[in-house]
């Protein structure tokens, strides 16, 4: 039997964050001083970070 080439593959999985206190966390597009600026914030206690994983 032969392989599927990583191309071929169809499946996808979406990594969940979520912050300290119980909240999800969702990517937000700001549009700032002439660029576009990407912030995580939590849904429950709006907390912003650069990156979902700094809310560990």
């Amino acid at each position: 039997m032969a392989a599927v080439s990583k191309n071929a593959r169809t499946t996808s999985t979406t990594q969940k964050f979520f912050c300290s206190c119980g909240g999800e966390v969702k990517m937000k597009t700001l549009f700032e001083n002439g660029k576009i600026k990407n912030l995580a914030e939590c849904e429950k206690c709006k907390r912003t970070e650069r990156r979902p994983s700094d809310f560990n």
